[in-house]
């Protein structure tokens, strides 16, 4: 009878593990990784764009797009420097050497009409390249808490392409000020990770009862028959 009790002792252990805390961690992958420091890194020189709009630009609407580029993206930004502090992943501590130079060549042109211009096609262009980040996040993250973060930031950045799309000025896209990324949409994924965490652990203890009650009742049954 012994034999027979090895097994299923085993089986008990197996089960009760399904609680361990770390079958639960989320995946961080290369692509959620490039993601978050890729947007970081937008976010950086939209911010930078923006204060330098308000500062340079020859009309109000370009001025008002900046100072909108400014509230939205240090927004997303907050919330996904607590999203990569929590998951342990290092960001840029600035803009790439490309987006450096696209300002710098808007810069030249302040004070005069071409630097509206100038400002608003490069938006433009900037901000389909992070639509399509993010796009390339949703398709392919594995991530959860990454990929509702760029879930979120996805209709903010498509409002912003709205203000500048083709190279012209749309003030009266600005729906007003975003409430996205990690406070309310990563919160209730959390919640559902967290949901899932107790369901099972709670799945995994009554299934680890079970079979030490079995156990002891084999036990008991051997005792009386020898």
């Amino acid at each position: 009878m012994r034999r027979r009790l090895v097994p299923v002792a085993v089986m008990v252990v197996a089960l009760s593990g399904i609680s361990a805390p770390h079958a639960f961690a989320a995946e961080v992958s290369a692509q959620d990784e490039m993601f978050m420091m890729k947007a970081h890194q937008g976010n950086l020189a939209e911010i930078a764009a923006g204060h330098d709009a308000r500062k340079n630009a020859t009309t109000s609407c370009v001025k008002h797009v900046g100072a909108v580029l400014v509230r939205d993206h240090s927004k997303l930004d907050a919330d996904l420097k607590a999203l990569a502090s929590k998951l342990h992943v290092t960001l840029p501590a600035s803009p790439s050497q490309e987006q450096k130079q696209e300002l710098a060549a808007v810069q030249a042109k302040a004070g005069s009409p071409a630097y509206d211009a100038a400002w608003l096609t490069t938006q433009d262009a900037a901000h389909r390249k992070t639509l399509a980040l993010i796009d390339e996040e949703l398709k392919a993250g594995k991530n959860a808490e990454v990929k509702a973060a760029a879930r979120s930031a996805r209709p903010v950045v498509e409002m912003h392409l709205d203000m500048v799309r083709g190279g012209n000025c749309h003030e009266g896209k600005d729906v007003g000020k975003v409430h996205a990324g990690s406070g309310g949409h990563l919160a209730a994924s959390g919640s559902s990770l967290a949901t899932a965490g107790v369901v099972s652990m709670a799945g995994g203890g009554l299934l680890a009862a079970f079979g030490t009650a079995w156990l002891l009742r084999s036990r008991r049954r051997s005792a009386g028959r020898s």
